[in-house]
């Protein structure tokens, strides 16, 4: 029995992201030196270049 061809794709046409998770975003900063150890914030973290 074979799958169809629309299930499961390939890995060749995979995106970047142009959203990052919280972590995500809390390595750029720290990778930028604008994230302070220690610092705990919920809300309002700075925007962040995709990288």
């Amino acid at each position: 029995m074979t799958r169809h061809s629309s299930f499961g794709k390939s890995n060749k046409n995979v995106k970047k992201r142009s959203v990052l998770k919280r972590f995500e975003r809390v390595e750029v900063l720290k990778k930028l030196g604008r994230w302070k150890e220690g610092e705990n914030r919920v809300f309002g973290l700075p925007k962040t270049p995709v990288l």
